[in-house]
């Protein structure tokens, strides 16, 4: 295999909190077999397809490199918001048309409301909390462009400095937009309810299965340690995890970022009063590199951020302290609180700022989802079953074509986090 960063940015355990709030989940290792498709990658996207296809009668195959919910979808915020674009609904209709940014914007909407029935029909416990998301201003000037923003919302709500303290959302900033849609939850749980609800769909999961090999010689073959599977069809669900070489093709084509996530313990409610930080809404705030926040039902408060551009010890631990130093400047009042978990995960960008959601050209039987820019859990399992959905003739959702477009590769290859040093550097200017 082939990925980007050093070795510890796929390591099996990488600290994070979810892991100890569910049981862990026992998949057998692969071995040989056929079948109609093979997913790779068992995060929200490869479980999504796993499950609409295995009820439309498909027999699926889904393979992980490592424990089940190591990756993504086991290390991310557990914000089920509207995104998963880095380009905004302006780009799009320049580069693909206004009404294919109309519907990029229901896409979103549809992402979000596609994991709340799913969660609603099984009645997964998952510690859902927070009505909609809210933005907050870090500077003044940030707080004139969310009053323009507001509009582009349906029902979104402008809050000055005097309403954030009214509703406990701090004190340190310059206003905020509250929009009411999306919900915070724990992506463990909700990975755990997307498994069972896959096995009692008739799908196989399989854990500590790294695909080490994969070509098309009348079926695809899946080279594992353990044996190998062939089926007609194939899942690349691997997002900001993939391997360069699973295909060739897909060398280049993504750039996993690292972010950074600490949680404390939980705060007492003269710890909250003394932040004014009593709200259970999930919040982000107007830095472009942005840091996002919530406090968890038990009191725990999650705070993230950008990570590192590289995985090596000394890069993690100018992370720790820089992550420490934001967010002793947000909430000042926590400066002495313990953090009792501290991890990184992988982000994945695409060189054209949106996903890719279809056929991978030229490769008979692949097919491919992966590039969420920060928010796969609404937008990667909304892909994954809408992929799915195309994949047995179904055009509900009728997903933007633009993501079907495939995607271009960033330049400088093996060395395109270079790219990264720069546009965090221009990022922290003009974030002051």
């Amino acid at each position: 295999m082939k990925r980007l960063y050093e070795a510890q940015a796929y390591a099996a355990d990488a600290g994070a909190f979810w892991k100890d709030t569910t049981p862990p989940l026992e998949w057998p290792v692969a071995e040989d077999a056929n079948c109609d498709v093979a997913i790779i990658g068992a995060g929200f996207t490869g479980l999504n397809a796993a499950i609409t296809l295995a009820r439309a009668g498909r027999d699926v195959r889904v393979l992980d490199a490592e424990h089940p919910g190591w990756g993504a979808s086991g290390r991310n915020g557990g914000f089920c918001c509207i995104g998963g674009a880095l380009v905004g609904d302006s780009t799009l209709a320049r580069r693909h048309g206004a009404a294919q940014a109309a519907s990029w914007q229901a896409t979103q909407q549809a992402a979000i409301d596609h994991v709340d029935a799913f969660l609603s029909h099984t009645e997964a416990k998952v510690d859902r909390h927070s009505h909609g998301e809210t933005v907050l201003a870090h500077t003044p000037r940030a707080f004139k462009s969310l009053r323009a923003e507001a509009e582009d919302h349906i029902g979104a709500r402008l809050l000055s400095p005097e309403d954030l303290r009214t509703e406990g959302l701090g004190t340190t900033w310059h206003g905020g937009l509250h929009i009411p849609t999306g919900f915070a939850l724990n992506p463990r749980k909700y990975h755990s309810a997307l498994a069972q609800a896959a096995l009692d769909a008739g799908a196989i999961l399989h854990a500590y299965s790294p695909v080490t090999k994969l070509y098309r010689d009348g079926l695809w073959h899946l080279q594992t340690p353990k044996g190998t599977i062939r089926a007609r069809q194939v899942i690349l669900a691997t997002n900001g995890y993939s391997s360069e070489d699973l295909p060739a093709w897909l060398r280049a084509r993504t750039l996993p970022v690292q972010s950074s996530v600490i949680v404390t313990r939980p705060l007492t409610d003269a710890e909250l009063a003394e932040a004014n930080w009593t709200s259970d809404q999930m919040a982000y705030d107007t830095r472009q590199l942005l840091h996002y926040f919530r406090k968890f039902p038990d009191n725990r408060f999650l705070f993230g951020m950008r990570g590192g551009l590289t995985a090596r010890p000394a890069e993690q631990m100018r992370i720790s302290q820089h992550i420490r130093r934001d967010f002793n400047a947000a909430f000042p009042a926590w400066r002495d609180v313990e953090i009792t978990h501290e991890w990184s995960g992988l982000v994945c960008l695409m060189a054209s700022g949106h996903p890719f959601c279809g056929a991978v050209p030229q490769h008979e039987g692949l097919f491919a989802s992966l590039g969420y820019h920060g928010n796969g859990v609404a937008m990667g399992s909304y892909l994954g079953h809408g992929l799915a959905q195309q994949m047995i003739g179904d055009a509900d959702p009728a997903l933007p074509a633009f993501l079907s477009k495939p995607p271009k590769r960033f330049p400088f290859g093996a060395y395109r986090r270079q790219l990264l040093r720069p546009a965090y550097m221009f990022a922290e200017t003009f974030d002051l």
